[in-house]
């Protein structure tokens, strides 16, 4: 529970766990011993696992109803409800082909492919896609089809939309009754474009907050995980006996389905290596509470539990999920994962299918190969009939319950083309008093805050005035970035509503995103933070803000230097280690990711025109705040916890506080425990991808022997069988061997500790043109090193380790807090030679074979 008077959050849902209880959850922790994996049979998974008490019993009316569909369809309508394609990859003839079951918008995909779609282009879409799902001229079929949207903070692809606090900033509102309300106000805007269908909540117990979607999680406690999952899904599907999935309402999902929190390093679509026992009591109360509340839906996560891929993981899809826990309604995949399954791609994977993905998330052009793959599966009987049935029912289960074959088609629903609902006064207000709770005041000195509207106020920093800055990620675009402030029609920034109060009042407000000034202000309100991102591009190496940049700092600096009181509003999806910038404010509010209604924070910030509180701050930590920049995984109940903020912290209006003025500003990084990071060791090492390419373009290696125009490659024996892989280059052309990632890694503590890239190599046939190594970073960073001197000089048919100093790529431009790909190797001419053992190494720099000191 939280430290504040707020409400307590309620532990009594429905659940009757067989041989566990979480009241003891305090003394689990993720580095509890690893259970082994072994044979997934072998495992019971009631000696841990609850049986739910689920609020939706099999129906029979449903029940008969999906066994004579499932009687009349043919094997291709079975394999078509299981494909889930985006529209940028589809048509309507396609859908009037095929009759997807489902179909998905990502993130940064829009009717038309135009950004500024309106409300009516959406509804068209939908239109066009549920006539054409309906229309059984082609395939023989007439369900109908749903789309599903990451609707995570708002309806935050439509322009126009209410956005709300990210769950991070919801967390530390702890209030149930209002996020239930968050989440009715999105399910009637989504209804407005005619959408069925929405990816929320995501219901990650974060544990390490270098994590780049840490913003997504409410808490890093479970118990407020399991409460906000169970409102946030009675908010968004309606109560069940009530308002279930009526016209006001859409189908949610709990998501990630399990761990995603829990990884290694707080590395995106990593290793989750809890126990089995913290994997329930830490990472799956969310889905306690989801499930208990109604959810027809559960996603598949990326990342792997023990080394496994969760898509492909049939003991915790199947036996923990749905026969233990009693879940009926529909698994769906993520993002291609079930390509990142051990034997899998994109276009081929029976073993996620036959693990217990009932769809198949398949964006690109890869869902016809996929669609093939799976029917000739199916026939074969590599994935048998009866899980092809299983699957196909729970996809028709949900549509029933949903009641898709009853309702009007999705122009002519209720709530359909009702535009003056998206971004209405009432859910703004709403928005407004989910930012107001948030906010949490981690220093007031004197008791400054709340400040009176009647002195000379400068608002400055680079988010004052920066409505897709205060939204984070996940708005309008994937990545949340690329947007101005027209892209927020009825949006206010942090400025805008602080302006419109002072001047009410009688006071002055002059913005300066630099700091100068025209008059003398009585106080500074500073407005920064972190740049939007999504997952994958927000992971970290550590929690140092603006590390190697502290152009922030010295904003803050220079006010304080001049003796203008400083006030800071952090923007942020993560605690963060800012001692220096905590040193330089008077008072320091942590405002996460508010959304849209920028002026819920000046009703907080700002006394009234009589200098009455408005609002108090009631907002309490419900992530630790770190005491260095290395500590990353400081949860409550830890066992040595030393937070710099505990967890439940928060200051009220006018509350002095207990921060010093001098908090330590030194970074300690320990560079004797930085392990090295294995790129390729046997084999490429996940998340990372090893491909061959011409021109620059990648082919990821899938097969044992594989081959384009230029270059050629297949596993080779250095020490054991097929530790290496030999590749060739022809000479027709620009050839390269590569490693990279799908995201970008923070590698900054390996280039500050003098590390090398290490590799060893085999000269099999010597090159005939020059050999370049290559490092590359986003967003465009490219820097190539010559080491064809460096490959002559080893001896032939002789395994040699070769080492770079990484600060000759530095030295060239690479940004290490944004690798993507930290290997290349390419050449023009012909050039045979064997690869093993790829690694970035530390500290290794007095032997490198290649220096640039």
């Amino acid at each position: 529970m939280f430290h504040g008077s707020k409400i307590a959050l309620p532990l009594t849902l429905a659940v009757a766990v067989s041989a566990c209880s979480t009241d003891n959850i305090n003394a689990v922790s993720d580095n509890d011993s690893v259970v082994s994996i072994g044979d997934s049979l072998s495992r019971d998974a009631s000696l841990i696992w609850p049986k739910l008490s689920l609020p939706l019993g099999k129906q029979s009316d449903i029940e008969q109803r999906v066994t004579t569909m499932l009687q009349q369809m043919t094997l291709e309508q079975k394999i078509a409800q299981m494909i889930q394609p985006e529209i940028r990859d589809i048509t309507v003839e396609d859908m009037r082909r095929y009759g997807f079951g489902s179909y998905l918008n990502g993130g940064g995909a829009f009717p038309n492919n135009d950004k500024h779609a309106t409300p009516a282009d959406w509804i068209a879409l939908a239109e066009s896609m549920y006539q054409a799902s309906v229309d059984d001229s082609l395939d023989g079929s007439s369900i109908p089809t749903m789309w599903g949207t990451d609707a995570v903070h708002g309806h935050n692809n439509v322009i126009g939309a209410t956005l709300f606090p990210h769950n991070i900033g919801l967390g530390a509102a702890n209030n149930p009754q209002l996020i239930e309300q968050v989440a009715a106000v999105t399910a009637r805007e989504v209804m407005v474009t005619g959408i069925d269908w929405v990816f929320a909540p995501t219901v990650a117990v974060v544990r390490d907050d270098r994590w780049g979607r840490t913003y997504e999680g409410y808490s890093e406690d479970p118990d407020i995980v399991k409460a906000y999952s169970a409102a946030i899904v009675t908010g968004l599907q309606g109560k069940v006996g009530e308002t279930f999935l009526d016209e006001q309402h859409v189908i949610s999902t709990v998501k990630h389905f399990l761990g995603d929190g829990g990884t290694e390093g707080g590395v995106d679509q990593g290793d989750n290596t809890a126990s089995e026992q913290a994997l329930f009591e830490l990472h799956a109360q969310g889905y306690v509470g989801g499930l208990t509340a109604g959810a027809q839906t559960v996603m598949a996560s990326f990342n792997s539990w023990n080394g496994e891929k969760i898509h492909g993981d049939e003991y915790l899809m199947t036996q923990v999920l749905k026969q233990q826990m009693g879940f009926d309604g529909l698994v769906v995949g993520d993002w291609n994962g079930h390509g990142q399954v051990d034997g899998c791609s994109n276009e081929s994977c029976a073993r996620a299918a036959n693990a217990g993905l009932d769809i198949y998330m398949v964006p690109t052009s890869a869902w016809k190969p996929l669609y093939e793959n799976t029917l000739a599966q199916a026939k074969s009987g590599e994935i048998p009939m009866s899980r092809i049935d299983d699957a196909v029912s729970r996809i028709l289960r949900v549509k029933l319950r949903a009641g898709l074959f009853e309702k009007p088609s999705p122009k002519n629903r209720p709530l359909a083309g009702k535009t003056q609902l998206i971004g209405s006064k009432a859910h703004r207000d709403i928005a407004r008093q989910a930012v107001r709770e948030s906010l949490v005041l981690l220093k007031n000195n004197q008791g400054i805050l709340p400040l009176s509207p009647k002195q000379k106020i400068l608002v400055t920093g680079d988010a004052a005035d920066n409505i897709g800055k205060q939204s984070g990620g996940w708005t309008i675009t994937w990545q949340g970035t690329n947007n101005t402030n027209s892209d927020f029609p009825g949006g206010r920034s942090i400025y805008a509503g602080l302006a419109e109060q002072v001047v009410a009042a009688g006071g002055e407000i002059e913005l300066s995103q630099d700091g100068r000034f025209n008059n003398r202000p009585d106080v500074a309100i500073v407005v920064f933070g972190e740049e939007p991102y999504a997952e994958g591009n927000g992971d970290l190496d550590d929690l140092e803000y603006q590390r190697g940049d502290k152009r922030d700092l010295a904003l803050l600096q220079s006010l304080k230097s001049q003796g203008i009181p400083v006030v800071s509003v952090f923007i942020s999806g993560r605690p963060m280690w800012v001692n220096p910038e905590l040193n330089a404010s008077d008072a320091f509010v942590a405002a996460w990711l508010p959304g849209s209604e920028g002026d819920g924070i000046a009703q907080v910030l700002l006394r009234d025109a009589q200098d009455k509180v408005q609002h108090d701050f009631t907002g309490k930590l419900s992530f630790s705040w770190p005491a260095h920049a290395n500590q990353t995984a400081v949860n409550r109940f830890d066992t040595d916890y030393q937070p710099l903020l505990p967890y439940g912290f928060g200051l009220h209006a006018g509350e002095a506080g207990q921060l010093a003025n001098d908090l330590p500003e030194t970074v300690q990084r320990d560079h004797h425990e930085l392990a090295a990071l294995r790129l390729f060791e046997r084999s490429v090492v996940k998340p990372w991808i090893m491909g061959i390419g011409v021109g620059g373009d990648n082919q990821a290696i899938r097969e044992t022997i594989q081959q384009n125009s230029v270059v050629y490659t297949r596993t080779i024996d250095k020490k054991v069988q097929e530790d290496a892989r030999l590749f060739t280059f022809n000479g027709s052309g620009q050839g390269n061997v590569a490693i990279f990632g799908a995201f970008p890694r923070d590698l900054r503590g390996f280039s500050e500790n003098q590390s090398v890239l290490s590799f060893d190599v085999q000269l099999i046939e010597p090159q005939t043109e020059k050999v370049v190594l290559s490092m590359d970073c986003e967003p465009s960073c490219s820097t190539s090193i010559d080491v064809s001197s460096t490959l002559a000089s080893l001896p032939v048919k002789v395994w040699s380790t070769v080492t770079v100093d990484l600060s000759c790529f530095e030295q060239k431009g690479v940004d290490f807090s944004r690798v993507i790909k930290p290997f290349s190797l390419q050449t023009k001419g012909q050039l045979s030679l064997g690869l093993a053992n790829i690694a970035i190494v530390p500290p290794e720099v007095e032997a490198a074979t290649v220096s640039c000191r």
